[in-house]
């Protein structure tokens, strides 16, 4: 395993981050896997060296949490040596004030998450999405706050326009408040909006990318039909309908077939180029792997020492074309919005 600092932070993680949102409660969603099947990933990606952890509170209502807790204390993970990464943003609770940025919510929702895991602090606290309905200003005070009691020690974000991201830098700056260290993106070879503003504002800021859905939710492993059936028979690929409304267009296609083209020239799996070249992205730090399957989890890492020559990242870059913007409204398809 290799290990970088995480944006211009002191931390040191892991180039792969395991994502917990599979693990949890399959009565949440049919793919994820329950406590006694998560422990073995677990257990796995720490002996490979994987030392970067990342859940949400909304994740299984809470239990992806509570299952990460418990198995990093079942498998005698030292806390300093474990870098743990939660989010808050969508409702916990039925109450007015449940959910979204504010400080009332935020100051409750720490504090449960910190209870879930079973630790008195978490080394990243990401917002989930932007929140159109509470100030700035707010926001960042309460998180401001979430740091000076010793809760969390660094911030990040995810999903937004750069321009709303760029906005959270300049008052964090202007205010004195907590700056955010990291921005948790929708990145992969076949969604690259983000190279046009989000990536080199990362860059210039110095902030550590780590994206979601590396894999596309697996349509970068080549499991895929264009009369979008899975063929790969993993739950998640059967029942994620998300994923249906994130890609499936015909140039997606073309470029899970580049994928594939190199793949087997190289005699490694779709997985591990896709992988490979999201490595290769500068001011990427960890792109966050969701594994159901163990072989899954060992590809991941394998890729972190994947060389690609210039000419085979130019070949995977040339059949993409422009999208829409997708996954800021990830909570509308998830059915998680306020």
């Amino acid at each position: 395993m290799k290990y970088v600092n995480l944006g211009r932070t002191g931390l040191k993680v892991s180039r792969i981050c395991l994502g917990m949102m599979t693990y949890g409660s399959p009565a949440w969603r049919e793919w994820v896997l329950d406590e006694a099947a998560a422990l073995p990933f677990i257990r796995r990606a720490l002996e490979l060296g994987i030392n970067f952890f990342d859940t949400a509170d909304i994740y299984s209502a809470g239990l992806s949490e509570e299952i990460l807790g418990r198995a990093l204390n079942t498998c005698n993970a030292r806390r300093e040596e474990v870098v743990i990464a939660t989010k808050v943003y969508f409702p916990m609770g039925r109450g007015r004030n449940e959910g979204g940025l504010g400080r009332k919510h935020i100051r409750h929702a720490i504090d449960a998450s910190l209870r879930r895991l079973g630790t008195d602090y978490v080394d990243l606290y990401q917002i989930h999405r932007f929140d159109y309905e509470t100030p700035i200003e707010e926001t960042l005070e309460a998180l401001t706050e979430v740091v000076r009691a010793g809760k969390a020690l660094h911030v990040g974000a995810s999903s937004m326009f750069a321009w709303e991201f760029a906005r959270y830098l300049y008052l964090a700056e202007r205010r004195g408040c907590a700056r955010f260290a990291t921005m948790q993106n929708h990145y992969n070879l076949v969604y690259r909006e983000e190279e046009r503003e989000m990536l080199p504002l990362c860059r210039a800021e110095g902030i550590g990318v780590i994206p979601w859905s590396p894999l596309a939710r697996g349509f970068l492993a080549g499991n895929r039909s264009r009369d979008r059936q899975a063929t790969g028979q993993t739950d998640r690929a059967r029942t994620d309908d998300y994923a249906a409304r994130l890609y499936y267009q015909a140039d997606d296609f073309a470029v899970v077939e580049r994928v594939g083209e190199i793949a087997a020239r190289r005699g490694v799996s779709h997985a591990q180029i896709a992988l490979a070249w999201l490595l290769h992205q500068p001011a990427v730090s960890a792109p966050i792997v969701g594994a159901s399957r163990m072989a899954q989890l060992e590809e991941a890492v394998t890729a972190v020492d994947l060389e690609l020559g210039d000419d085979e990242l130019a070949a995977l870059a040339e059949p993409y074309r422009p999208h829409p913007v997708l996954g800021h409204n990830y909570g509308d398809a998830m059915g998680m919005r306020r």
